[in-house]
């Protein structure tokens, strides 16, 4: 781990997965990472359908 990383906090945030953010609206939390979506949950709920998932009761 580099010095800079120490300093920032960065290298945590890399494992956790903070660094990326909603493709669409911009929220950092309850990111649809699978598949490299990378939309936030609310997001992924108005997109899903457009993009070729189904929903299974």
């Amino acid at each position: 781990m580099s010095e800079s990383e120490q300093q920032t906090g960065e290298q945590a945030a890399k494992r956790t997965g903070q660094l990326e953010s909603c493709q669409r609206c911009g929220r950092k939390q309850g990111l649809v990472g699978k598949y490299d979506i990378w939309l936030c949950r609310q997001c992924f709920r108005e997109v899903a359908r457009g993009v070729g998932f189904r929903k299974y009761s």
